[in-house]
């Protein structure tokens, strides 16, 4: 991706108000705001910068500032979590209420209930006060304390429910769908001429963000694939020419079938949808895996759940649309029935086990990598919002925490580069054979 421009990088805020902050400042560092986290730490991306004598692009650092964009004795902060369920929604949530309680003392703070479905006027949901007393075991449990829901809602309709409940910060946690309508928020919010402070804190599973390392959940879902890879391999072993077929979340990005495949030396092919596959051709997935049985006589096999859905390109493919319309399949019932053909055809008895585990990982409570995470995630999230930022989305880059523009965020989406070290290092490991990837294939 290119790099952002260092306009584009400006964090919107409203003026400080005339009080400074309570924390105490032998116990807390506060940001100097002229300290800034480069975009790029490659210094051929900088060269043209350096010999300018020009700023770089870089990110405004994340944490405390000692002038504040609100009293936070008065105001009144309202959370909510939108999306697919994901490990790790709880710890935010109680993150951000620990936070504002007991660092700045805010006493009003609305949990919206299932989604943006709760700020519409139309959908009866009340929200519920949150205090640290009801979300003090919260962080243990699996799905998320105000429930969730996908779609969009009216936006001007969102803002009348929020002067209607004189938010004054509203803490939106989700993917780039919640994050887009987060930035809708703050820019009909501006029209409006009303000090509302939107602050998103980034929560996908697939870890797609655009500019933002990682995304809490996904260290849990990595660390539970793993569990699962493992027993997909016991089960291909425990049978003659056994197969162990894992589909992964990772509906546009492969990050987590590619990790979980680096961390678990058993996965004999990855497939992910940065990396079109040719099923049927001599150099394809079939024929590889037809020739993997013959010498090993199992084999384990992980594919993301956005792989194999480009266009169908492939007459050899059975579902191929000659119109070149796209359309999508369930991706391991789809290659579990391709594997079954192809090796009936060929009169090769084997023994195939189809695991879907992506249910159960989105429902589980947090590992212990991804809740130190959260915690500091809502931190900061509640220090951007006290100081007057809005439009943002908190983010993590060369090792600092920071303050993301939404559009920036979401302008793009993160995925593998099928030439970049992270594939290659899952080429390496599974020893699948490159020539499978072709440029205009398709799964399926």
């Amino acid at each position: 991706m290119p790099l952002p421009t260092p306009t584009a990088l400006r964090v919107s805020r409203f003026a400080s108000c005339p009080c400074s902050s309570p924390l105490d400042p032998r116990a807390e560092r506060f940001v100097d705001e002229s300290h800034r986290v480069l975009v790029s730490s490659d210094t051929v991306d900088l060269q043209p910068y350096l010999e300018t004598a020009q700023l770089p692009p870089a990110f405004e650092r994340a944490g405390p500032r000692w002038q504040l964009g609100f009293d936070p004795s008065v105001i009144t902060c309202g959370i909510v979590t939108c999306g697919g369920l994901c490990p790790g929604l709880n710890n935010v949530i109680r993150s951000v209420v620990l936070t504002l309680t007991y660092a700045y003392g805010v006493h009003r703070i609305l949990g919206f209930r299932y989604g943006y479905a709760g700020l519409a006027s139309q959908s009866g949901y009340e929200p519920m006060g949150l205090t640290p007393e009801i979300v003090e075991d919260i962080h243990e449990q699996g799905g998320t304390l105000l429930g969730t829901s996908r779609g969009a809602q009216d936006i001007g309709d969102m803002v009348d429910m929020l002067v209607q409940r004189n938010v004054d910060i509203l803490f939106a946690i989700g993917g780039d769908g919640t994050l887009r309508g987060a930035s809708a928020l703050s820019q009909e919010i501006a029209r409006r001429n009303r000090r509302i402070s939107v602050i998103g804190i980034p929560k996908t599973i697939d870890n797609d963000l655009a500019w933002i390392e990682r995304s809490f959940g996904f260290a849990t879902a990595v660390e539970e694939a793993r569990r699962v890879i493992r027993a997909a391999h016991a089960e291909a072993r425990g049978a003659w020419n056994g197969i162990g077929l894992v589909k992964l979340m990772g509906r546009h990005s492969g990050f987590i079938a590619a990790h979980a495949t680096l961390a678990n030396a058993d996965v004999n092919f990855c497939l992910v949808p940065e990396a079109p596959v040719d099923l049927g051709e001599e150099g394809g997935f079939l024929p590889a895996l037809a020739r993997r049985l013959a010498a090993k006589h199992h084999a384990v096999i992980v594919v993301a759940e956005g792989a194999g859905q480009e266009r169908l390109q492939n007459p050899a493919v059975p579902g191929h649309d000659p119109s070149g319309n796209l359309r999508l399949h369930n991706i391991g019932v789809f290659l579990r029935d391709q594997i079954t053909r192809y090796f009936a055809a060929q009169d090769t008895e084997i023994t195939l086990k189809y695991i879907d585990p992506s249910y159960i990982i989105r429902s589980l409570p947090a590992n212990s990598i991804d809740a130190e995470y959260c915690l500091l995630l809502g931190q900061h999230a509640v220090h951007a919002g006290i100081a007057g930022r809005t439009d943002m989305v908190v983010g993590y880059w060369n090792q600092h925490f920071t303050h993301v523009p939404i559009a920036v965020a979401v302008a793009n989406r993160k995925q593998l580069d099928p030439g970049g070290e992270i594939w290659q290092r899952v080429l390496e490991s599974t020893g699948q054979p490159a020539s499978m990837v072709r440029a205009h294939a398709a799964v399926g």
